[in-house]
């Protein structure tokens, strides 16, 4: 079963930072692009961030570009997700999932396997 364990989620300060790391259960990283998810109260879940299988290229939705980072490192089998100058409409529950390719692929899908809990995250004063 292809599943993430999610980790570093909070509650921060309008501005503030976070960073959020997310390791598969079980299985390796390498060869496939990971993105990063979220879902507001409400609404759909959307695609934040992505980044290809050797770290070449990146992908950020309009909305965070400029204030999240992306990053892996294979060796540790983990990638982040640095988030900085947080406001409130990035809250949220946030997930990471594998492709089913190397590259960010167009709408961020499909993904492998199965959603895992993820990580919560509010920016609230």
């Amino acid at each position: 079963q292809v599943q993430f364990v999610e980790s570093g989620g909070g509650l921060v300060q309008p501005g503030g930072s976070l960073r959020l790391s997310c390791a598969p259960s079980g299985f390796s990283l390498d060869y496939y692009a990971i993105a990063w998810f979220r879902q507001a109260p409400g609404k759909e879940r959307e695609g934040v961030s992505c980044i290809s299988d050797s770290s070449r290229s990146t992908y950020y939705a309009d909305s965070v570009k400029g204030r999240f980072t992306i990053s892996r490192d294979n060796a540790k089998n983990t990638v982040y997700l640095q988030m900085n100058s947080l406001k409130p409409e990035d809250t949220a529950v946030y997930y990471c999932a594998s492709l089913i390719v190397s590259f960010c692929s167009r709408g961020l899908g499909p993904i492998r396997g199965s959603w895992g809990q993820g990580t919560q995250v509010t920016v609230s004063a």
